[in-house]
């Protein structure tokens, strides 16, 4: 079941925080986040999940800032949001996707009890011009039931854009080699 706005406004300061909070962003059953003044780009020509690749800043300017395509853009919303007890979950406004622009690519789904910036997977169809403060997308928030092990991995209370961290995987021997044979419960090899 989804969250409807008198709900989120009930939970504010509760299970919900969205700091700051504007009451005009405040949608039937989603709230609008804002898109900060800067952006991050990979300078990696291919990126490589196992190692933490370059990047560097790009500021939006007042005037804007166009988009181009075959590019990602990693962005961040103004706002920091925490929830307990709910599932939250992000998808760019239907305005924003007329034009044209993807806001996240595959990571609009957020867990329980994160708390922090959300991360944007920007990529434009074709140039288009951005601008900071534009409300860039929509937050909802999913009832969950069954027992809850809030979130504490590593993009929890970020501080700025968080470009992947999947190299920590890779690192922390999370990731399997596929050349390693698989080990079944019964304690026998394949």
């Amino acid at each position: 079941m989804i969250l409807s706005g008198q709900q989120i406004r009930a939970r504010m300061g509760g299970d919900i925080v969205i700091d700051p909070f504007d009451e005009s962003h405040l949608n039937p059953n989603s709230y609008n986040l804002t898109l900060h003044n800067e952006l991050m780009v990979y300078e990696e020509l291919v990126l490589d999940m196992a190692k933490a690749n370059r990047v560097r800043r790009i500021e939006i300017p007042k005037d804007g800032l166009t988009l181009s395509p075959n590019q990602l853009y990693l962005g961040r919303t103004v706002e920091r949001t925490t929830t307990h007890n709910l599932v939250p979950q992000i998808e760019g406004r239907s305005s924003i996707g007329r034009l044209g622009l993807f806001v996240h690519v595959t990571a609009g789904f957020g867990d329980v009890g994160f708390s922090g910036y959300w991360t944007l997977e920007m990529f434009a169809v074709q140039p288009i011009r951005i601008y900071p403060g534009v409300p860039i997308c929509q937050i909802f928030y999913h009832e969950i039931t069954g027992e809850l092990v809030e979130y504490s991995s590593k993009y929890q209370h970020n501080r700025d854009i968080q470009p992947s961290l999947l190299h920590e995987e890779f690192a922390d021997g999370k990731v399997r080699d596929p050349q390693l044979p698989l080990e079944f419960g019964n304690g026998t090899r394949r």
